[in-house]
């Protein structure tokens, strides 16, 4: 551990706190570091009434070194504000100031990440608590990779503070698809306003010239954002051009284009995000960009573990985890695949939707009138395999498929055939922190159904894709498929705890009957086999309403056998049943879009939730599917309109997908990308969409910010707010179906490699 300093802080305890409620009360002692300083201890580098530190370069963390005064009472409900004035030499420093408990399980007032300078500059933060904390106030300096010095004056922490709301720059109350419109497709944009009457608009082209005009249609209160909304068509404009303006009630959105164009690009950036999440494999920068070069993660060079011999849990921490113990005698050699989100984990069960949508999209390549096989072949990316002769796609799925393969419990072993739900860090690392430096240890997760029957789906699909282009390998995911797929029988309600979170997501789920339709429906597609047949017609999924007009997702994949059943061929018994059920649910979705004033197919009764976004994706997905089906329109105009929410035209005026528009999220919660809080790393790559809205208010940043938020509203561009803006490769893997979709829907025909 780094260097810290940490002292014990005044002891009045709760009775000064509340006293606090009604008078202003500082909390924190000699903030001034005046000369009869007594709280810091004599030992404190005070010099010239100033806290001045010699931060040793080389720390891992923001936490291994801090300056810290702890046993300060926070109240809920009381409202406060934390202030200092701070410094850094020889160059600019980005730390983090808290009030936060300093023991698990770390409850949090307050977390920010100021950026220091070689001058002087004053920071203030309010916030209300919103429980009781005896709690710390910290600034962590941890985690540069060079020394510093960091010089600290006036902290204080007084009660009573006026709070200073948070209020986003949504700028021009017109919101359009920042990247643009189809000339044959859907256009439309959303004005903020109260005026109760349609008001003028007019398109502009780049040369000033009017090329459209109109009056917009008054909507209402639009209860997915809680503002007053009207809305416009441009429907008729199909001349091609760049930057164009939507002028309207005094206000100009940002510029977009109107091209066959607009979405080539993303088809491959989408897709090449995967390429950046890879483990176990040196990152090349002459593929991805310079800035994302970086060295292989957790293949066991010093001072990572690696994830070349890992073992299991051991038996104390897996009663905590799952109220029993549980372990293993063997290790496994799980490197590659692809991590996660924004941690280091390595999870089955999202790992398996995300390589099975990525094998999706090649599979609609083969087989829905109008895709295009070439833009996903070989050469189509810039990955290390380009050149091989498999399509780039297979090659980038393949990658996290034979990690799959690794999870699963070897054949001499007890639960045989089994798949391990997860393996991850035995802690919490903080971040930004590069794979490859990541000290802690690794552990597998005991096996779950879950797993299982993801290895047996992803695998079985992945069977007769590659048959083709590799006879062995197809054999290899057919033959785990088949043993997953039996031990999942024998074994069919071992779950994943919700308790199972130190150091990696739970993603629990306690009712598996959704998987094993899934892994039945891709087994039967694969093989033709009675045994796989029965078990989807026996499925109450097979016929039952399992299409939500939330979204479906890594706890619910029943969809993905439908969807699979659907579109591929096969002698399916009821087959027209099965491809009507997915027109109707793409009705149902229809009708959403066509009732919302953003045009997205996504709109809660409740909560917004986690990873929104790829709720919306996974709707469009849907609707893309049914238009592959039947080659009706209005499918395809659907899923047209329904991204450009993704793409700005939302509340917040924002788009989700880093790199697209004029106004993007780019400090998406990642331990890799983590330039917000180190200026030497990158943003997520071009291409990368964040979780979205999440009005549950699931970290400690967005509830600070946006207590009581509608809906869109509930998201805030901070690498902190995990809950609204985590990077996940379950969101991109169905942007890449998406974005595939839509550069099929354009007339022009081009793969982009980027």
């Amino acid at each position: 551990m780094g260097f810290a300093l940490r002292v014990a802080s005044m002891t009045a305890g709760w009775a000064l706190a509340a006293a606090a409620q009604s008078t202003p009360v500082e909390l924190i002692a000699d903030g001034d570091f005046g000369p009869d300083q007594t709280a810091w201890g004599p030992d404190a580098p005070i010099v010239d009434g100033r806290l001045c530190l010699d931060v040793p370069g080389g720390t891992v963390n923001f936490w291994d070194a801090a300056v810290s005064q702890a046993n300060v009472p926070i109240v809920s409900g009381e409202t406060y504000e934390l202030s200092f004035d701070a410094s850094s030499s020889p160059r600019s420093v980005t730390v983090r100031a808290l009030v936060q408990v300093p023991s698990p399980p770390f409850a949090t007032a307050l977390d920010r990440n100021p950026v220091l300078g070689a001058d002087v500059q004053h920071f203030s933060y309010t916030f209300q608590a919103t429980q009781n904390l005896d709690a710390a106030v910290s600034l962590q300096v941890g985690g540069a990779s060079q020394a510093w010095t960091f010089c600290l004056d006036n902290l204080s922490l007084k009660s009573g503070a006026t709070l200073v709301p948070y209020a986003p720059d949504t700028g021009s109350r017109v919101r359009v698809n920042q990247v643009g419109y189809l000339p044959t497709g859907p256009k439309g944009a959303t004005l903020v306003t109260a005026a109760e009457a349609p008001v003028r608009w007019r398109l502009v082209a780049e040369s000033g010239e009017a090329v459209a005009h109109g009056r917009s249609e008054p909507y209402g209160v639009d209860a997915t954002s809680g503002l007053s909304v009207h809305t416009i068509r441009f429907d008729r404009v199909r001349a091609s051009g760049r930057s164009f303006r939507l002028e309207a009630d005094g206000e100009i959105s940002h510029p977009f284009d109107i091209d066959s164009d607009v979405y080539q690009a993303l088809r491959s950036d989408a897709f090449l995000f995967f390429y950046a999440q890879r483990s176990g494999i040196a990152i090349d920068g002459s593929l991805l960009g310079a800035e994302y070069a970086r060295a292989a993660g957790h293949v066991g060079v010093a001072p990572n573990q690696g994830d070349v011999s890992v073992p299991c849990m051991p038996p104390e921490r897996s009663q905590t985890a799952y109220g029993e113990p549980w372990t293993c005698d063997y290790t496994l050699d799980v490197s590659g695949g692809w991590y996660d989100a924004g941690d280091h984990g390595k999870y089955v069960v999202n790992g398996g939707i995300s390589a099975a949508q990525l094998l999706s999209t090649y599979e609609r390549a083969l087989h829905a009138r109008g895709a295009s096989r070439r833009a996903l072949g070989d050469g189509s990316l810039a990955i290390p395999e380009q050149g091989n002769r498999v399509p780039d796609v297979l090659d980038e799925a393949r990658w996290e498929l034979e990690f799959l393969l690794s999870m699963q419990v070897p054949s001499d072993e007890p639960l045989a055939g089994m798949v391990h739900h997860k393996i991850h860090d035995n802690a919490w690392s903080g971040l930004p922190l590069d794979p490859a430096l990541d000290p802690l240890p690794r552990e597998l997760h005991r096996p779950s159904t879950a797993a299982t029957l993801n290895l047996a789906a992803a695998a079985a699909q992945g069977a007769r894709l590659y048959r083709r282009y590799d006879a062995a390998f197809a054999d290899r995911l057919l033959a785990a498929a088949r043993v997953a797929w039996d031990a999942a029988l024998a074994t069919p309600a071992l779950y994943a705890p919700g308790s199972d979170g130190q150091g990696g997501g739970s993603y629990s789920d306690a009712d598996v009957s959704d998987e094993f339709y899934w892994a039945a429906a891709e087994l039967y597609l694969t093989t033709h086999e009675a045994p796989y047949l029965d078990a989807v017609l026996a499925s109450p999924h097979h016929t039952g309403p399992i299409f939500e007009l939330n979204g479906f997702s890594w706890a619910r994949v029943a969809a993905l056998g439908r969807l699979d059943l659907a579109s591929v061929p096969s002698p399916l018994p009821g087959a027209r049943a099965v491809r009507a059920s997915v027109l109707e649910a793409a009705d149902a979705l229809l009708a959403l879009v066509d009732a919302q004033a953003w045009g997205q197919p996504y709109a809660p009764t409740g909560n917004w939730v986690w990873g929104s976004s790829s709720q919306i994706l996974n709707n469009l997905v849907v609707l893309g599917t049914a238009h592959d089906l039947s080659g009706k329109e209005s499918y395809r105009r659907a899923v047209i309109e329904g991204v450009d929410f993704l793409f700005g035209r939302n509340a917040l005026n924002l788009s989700y997908v880093t790199g697209y528009g004029d106004v993007f999220s780019q400090n998406q919660h990642s331990r890799i990308f983590g330039a917000q809080l180190d200026g030497e790393l990158p943003h997520p790559p071009i291409g990368s969409i964040a979780g979205g809205p999440n009005s549950a208010l699931q970290d400690p940043v967005i509830r600070q910010l946006l207590t009581g938020c509608i809906g869109q509203n509930c998201y805030v561009d901070d690498i902190n707010s995990y809950s609204t803006n985590e990077i996940a490769i379950n969101w991109n893997a169905p942007l890449a179906w998406v974005a595939s979709f839509l550069a099929d829907a354009s007339p022009a025909e081009h793969a982009s490699c980027r």
